[in-house]
């Protein structure tokens, strides 16, 4: 698998369909708050790994309804900026910290994670959760991350991963970017792309049962909504049974160790003696 940056009629409508889809109330119904494998508890281990000092400035990459940035201001004292392609994502993201009373300590971005709206050297650290498999241009992406951060910053990723085989063909269309694993690279495919960016991997820990987890809660979701309120899946245009076979591939594909997830933390290195 390479990273060959698609024409950009293509890579916009890839863009344009991943940002669509997590603004839809279907993605809110299957996933909840958290649109990751492994939850809030995930995030909080990825936020315990970056050492966040309080009023730490970090940016938070497809930060999706906001949950993440939340908590990191709420938990960790930090500042958190969140960049987001998705117009509708960004509203309720807004709206629930507004609620929050978190307005003076997260904000939130149109942006695009391939051409980043910050200055260089801006952010202490930077997460990115379930989304680097997403984006076309993966390396481009990288080298933002590593843009936006000051010398000795790091950065914090949780992300799908692939066994170098590949995925099996239905898991690999669109439907598949939009399920987060389309374009899922390896572990050391993932290495390689951030260390190409001129970061420094300082760590690798494996959540594959994060992923299992999340295939089966999101089938106990949809098997509870069919019995109890039919009507939310009918509202959500969610339907059910075409989501059936996505859900079984999935569940093979983990079960025989092609798909995982993984937690990876880099830094910039920079400060004297690193």
């Amino acid at each position: 698998m390479t990273d060959r940056p698609l024409p950009a009629s293509d890579s916009d409508a890839v863009k344009s369909c991943c940002a669509d889809a997590y603004g839809t109330d279907s993605v809110a119904l299957l996933l909840g708050e958290s649109y990751h494998p492994g939850g809030l508890t995930l995030t909080r281990r990825l936020a315990d790994s970056l050492a966040l000092a309080p009023d730490s400035r970090v940016l938070d990459v497809a930060s999706g309804p906001g949950a993440t940035a939340r908590l990191l201001a709420t938990e960790y004292g930090a500042r958190v900026d969140g960049v987001d392609l998705g117009r509708t994502t960004l509203e309720t993201a807004r709206a629930a910290t507004e609620r929050s009373g978190l307005t003076d300590r997260v904000r939130f971005h149109e942006g695009d994670a391939e051409r980043l709206p910050f200055a260089a050297g801006a952010f202490d650290a930077l997460v990115c959760e379930c989304a680097l498999c997403t984006f076309p241009g993966k390396a481009a992406a990288a080298a933002e991350f590593a843009r936006v951060l000051r010398p000795g910053g790091r950065v914090g990723i949780t992300d799908v991963t692939v066994a170098e085989g590949g995925l099996p063909d239905e898991l690999a269309g669109i439907a598949g970017w939009v399920a987060c694993i389309a374009d899922a690279r390896s572990e050391e495919g993932y290495r390689v792309l951030l260390e190409g960016a001129g970061l420094r991997v300082v760590g690798v820990e494996r959540y594959d049962a994060a992923m299992a987890r999340m295939v089966e809660q999101i089938d106990a979701r949809l098997r509870l909504l069919r019995m109890t309120a039919p009507e939310r899946l009918a509202a959500a245009g969610v339907d059910a049974r075409a989501l059936n076979p996505y859900l079984e591939a999935a569940r093979a594909a983990v079960a025989d160790g092609t798909v995982g997830y993984a937690l990876f933390l880099a830094d910039k290195p920079g400060w004297e003696g690193t």
